[in-house]
């Protein structure tokens, strides 16, 4: 099972991802509601995936893939949004995360994406329809 750091602005949206990824045996060691507290928190506890929202009331979500990227190319971000699909998505693709999942969804499409991610496995499809 994964260590997980949930990065959202939304303080439901938090408690429903970790909800879900506890209820599948992930531990969560961390959760951000900003950008520059999900680097923060990404640098000290290092996680092997990352749950990222792309719009957060301090900034761009996008940005704070890049700045995780730089701390470790190989780090594992899936973007979780309810900007839904379109140059986001592919942006998100492009700047180096593992996966993107549109919000709402259902706890068994973020399970498959995490188990994609693990493996190594980019994927690239949104897994809301």
């Amino acid at each position: 099972m994964a260590r997980v750091l949930v990065v959202d602005d939304a303080q439901l949206m938090c408690r429903i991802l970790c909800a879900m990824l506890e209820k599948a045996g992930h531990e969560v060691v961390g959760v951000a509601n900003s950008g520059q507290e999900a680097l923060v928190l990404f640098e000290k506890k290092r996680p092997d995936i990352v749950t990222l929202d792309i719009q957060m009331a301090d900034g761009d979500g996008l940005a704070c893939l890049e700045d995780i990227l730089k701390v470790d190319q190989g780090a594992r971000v899936i973007m979780v949004t309810a900007m839904g699909r379109g140059p986001k998505e592919q942006e998100s693709i492009n700047k180096g995360a593992a996966a993107y999942v549109s919000k709402p969804f259902q706890a068994e499409q973020l399970y498959a994406t995490i188990d994609e991610v693990l493996g190594g496995t980019k994927n690239t499809e949104d897994r809301s329809s």
